[in-house]
């Protein structure tokens, strides 16, 4: 249209509507600088159209969109007009005018081609992301996205059917070609290569494309595409591996940079209606890659999800559609990690049950930069562990001896603590290492304060004494030992709470802004920042606020602004409650004290003499 009007070919046109170049309608003619009467192209000749065209309708003057419609070549049939009259505000016929003029599918699929690299492109460079192992044959499929090598796919989503129970296994094939009646091997999240757990041998029933609402059945589906399996969703939670390949490790799960740190306990009204409610907390576990279920030690289920609206939506899912059953549901609560602020002062020693094997440990803080890094997959176990410990060394300053000597990152293998070998010529230590990984797996699975998870706490084992007698250090001896001497370095280095803090973004008018920052700092927020919505009264304040005060966000600042405000919130980082969890008055404190009798736990923090031994 412009190209036109102008008569410029449209690659040279497009190039005036981005950056810094403006349009004199009065000269008629172009600049780089805006100078009086010249108006930014992108804001002259894409934004203000659809402005006005946008008052147009949502002012009813019929006249005016009726002349910009046929300016743009829209038509619009009879009833179009109507839709008009009959929906208040316009937004029907807004939407469908958009839909003629501006269809976001054909846009976005444009921009995907245009931009982001094919698959054959892409895995080139991302098979070292998404597969462990570099020596075998699997690794050189994936690279080369080869059709004809051995299968892997990657299953990342369960979506509900209409036939209650039911999942489609939804997924992307990276190497090899999957098909209708293949006998796979599906590999759960915990499968280890050599061994049975977590691993079945089944036939897929049918291979689908999933095309918007619908499905379409197809005989197979070669590498580089998305597709979805039926008949495999009973051996996966949520995510899983599907290969050919006998020896073929785990492709690498996916991170998400959200938490699920809200959660509530749930019940059945009728206790005999409990066996329909585990059930039904195994299908939204499924159909969701994001909530958490599980039970408490005290029996009770939980339900964990990303924030109350997330979490309102997960149980209105598992009561309407997964368990069908009527509910007894707590208040929700918030889910801290446990962490430590300076070094142990003292070289914490524990003995075994037998005093055969001794620990000596110390706890110290991580840099939060280093627990960012391993929640983004920068630095893991599976890295090469020269290029790690140089990485650790120039970044963090870690001394490079320790650096290569990490044994284990934790929780599950993967979470922001590490246990690290500073032992110097100890006798028999390997045979204590698989025992020492599986008690450092306990510790930062339930920390020392509260059984919350661990974040940010490197612990340092610096000498192990022990007998050369195999039968005097098995499991039983050296799980609970290393244990102790971690909650015991925990404890001698200043134990602190992390709690999750959200990113609120709110649009408002000028008039409310105060309004609102009184709402945010009732409830500890802090805005960092404030800005206005370009063409619009609007304005945009940011700001972080703790977890366990956005309960009620919305309708509080909808009642303060009277519905002029909207909120959107979500998880951004944990921030440290540097509080003296010792003072009984304290803050801190009270949040403990909450959390052990919610689970069960004895009142007050355990005492240090409980973990550490002397000489």
């Amino acid at each position: 249209m412009y190209s036109l009007k102008f008569n410029i070919e449209i690659d040279k046109l497009m190039k005036y509507l981005w950056g810094d170049s403006f349009f004199s309608d009065t000269e008629n003619k172009w600049s780089k600088s805006n100078d009086e009467g010249y108006t930014r192209g992108f804001c002259q000749f894409i934004l203000d159209p659809i402005y006005k065209l946008f008052r147009a309708i949502m002012n009813y003057n019929k006249d005016e969109y009726t002349q910009l419609l046929e300016k743009l070549n829209i038509k619009l049939r009879d009833n179009d007009h109507d839709k008009l009259e009959e929906e208040e505000g316009g937004e029907e016929l807004l939407k469908y005018v958009m839909k003629q003029w501006l269809s976001a599918d054909n846009v976005l699929l444009t921009m995907i081609v245009l931009h982001l690299p094919s698959p054959i492109v892409a895995q080139k460079y991302r098979a070292e992301l998404l597969y462990v192992s570099r020596d075998d044959e699997i690794f050189s499929s994936i690279q080369q996205c080869n059709p004809t090598g051995p299968l892997m796919m990657y299953v990342s989503n369960m979506i509900p059917t209409l036939d209650k129970g039911c999942f489609y296994a939804f997924g992307r094939v990276f190497s090899g070609t999957v098909a209708t009646g293949q006998q796979v091997r599906i590999m759960g999240p915990n499968y280890v290569p050599g061994k049975k757990e977590d691993l079945y041998v089944k036939s897929i029933q049918r291979t689908i494309l999933m095309v918007g609402h619908n499905i379409e059945p197809i005989e197979d589906v070669p590498c580089g595409n998305i597709c979805s399996l039926i008949g495999i969703e009973k051996y996966l939670i949520k995510t899983g591996t599907i290969t050919t390949y006998e020896n073929a490790h785990n492709l690498r799960a996916m991170k998400f940079n959200i938490s699920p740190v809200v959660r509530v306990n749930v019940e059945p009204i009728d206790p005999i209606d409990l066996p329909k409610l585990i059930e039904g907390l195994k299908y939204l576990q499924k159909s969701d890659s994001i909530v958490q279920c599980g039970s408490e030690e005290s029996g009770e289920c939980f339900v964990a999800g990303t924030g109350e609206l997330h979490l309102k939506l997960s149980l209105k899912n598992l009561e309407e559609n997964y368990a069908c059953i009527p509910m007894r549901i707590s208040d929700p609560v918030v889910s801290y990690r446990e962490t430590v602020s300076e070094e142990s002062d003292i070289m914490c020693l524990s003995k075994s049950p037998n005093r055969h094997t001794r620990f000596y440990m110390k706890a110290q803080p991580m840099p939060s930069g280093l627990c960012g890094d391993i929640d983004k997959d920068k630095v893991t176990y599976d890295q090469e562990f020269k290029a790690r410990a140089r990485y650790l060394a120039e970044t963090y300053n870690y001394d490079v001896a320790d650096a290569r000597r990490i044994w284990c990152f934790g929780p599950e293998g993967t979470g922001p603590n590490l246990l690290i070998d500073c032992t110097k010529g100890v006798q028999y230590l390997n045979e204590k290492k698989e025992y020492s990984i599986l008690g450092f797996q306990w510790v930062t699975r339930e920390g020392i304060l509260a059984e919350e998870q661990v974040r940010g706490v490197r612990f340092d084992i610096h000498d192990v004494t022990g007998t050369t007698d195999a039968i005097h250090r098995g499991g039983g001896q050296i799980i609970p030992t290393i244990r102790r001497a971690m909650y015991a370095s925990m404890l001698t280095a200043k134990p602190r709470l992390f709690e999750p803090m959200y990113l609120c973004e709110i649009q408002c008018s000028e008039v409310n802004v105060g309004k609102v920052y009184d709402v945010l700092n009732r409830r500890r927020g802090r805005v960092f920042e404030e800005h206005r919505i370009p063409g619009t009264p609007l304005l945009i304040v940011k700001g972080y606020l703790p977890v366990n005060e956005s309960f009620d966000l919305t309708t509080d600042i909808h009642s303060n602004t009277d519905g002029q405000a909207f909120s959107q919130c979500i998880f951004d980082h944990w921030q440290i409650i540097n509080q003296d969890p010792f003072d009984e008055t304290s803050q801190i404190r009270q949040i403990i004290n909450t959390i052990r009798k919610r689970k069960g736990l004895k009142e007050g923090i355990p005492l240090l003499e409980k973990y550490l031994d002397k000489l």
